[in-house]
């Protein structure tokens, strides 16, 4: 079986993401300089949580260090779903 690539576990943009960024020209600019993989690790780190009022904040603290330009999220490991862990997960 072919090892799965980091293709395999991107994120769809999420439905309030993607409205904050259509609102928002400067945000969804800054959004569009990312890399897919830093745009994934966003997607990730915000919808990872299982309480909606973090992920409220989440999607606020997104919006406030894109803007600032920070590119990936600060203080996550990252996508667990890239993982090597998830991959056999994923391919058992």
């Amino acid at each position: 079986m072919a090892k799965p690539s980091s293709r395999d576990f991107r994120h769809k943009l999420p439905p309030d993401l993607r409205a904050v960024l259509q609102d928002d020209g400067d945000l969804q600019e800054k959004w569009d300089s990312l890399t897919a993989l830093a745009r994934n690790e966003w997607i990730c780190w915000m919808t990872s949580v299982k309480q909606a009022a973090t992920r409220n904040k989440r999607l606020g603290r997104l919006q406030e260090e894109l803007m600032v330009g920070k590119r990936r999220p600060c203080c996550w490991p990252g996508c667990p779903h890239r993982s090597e862990l998830a991959r056999k997960w994923v391919a058992a």
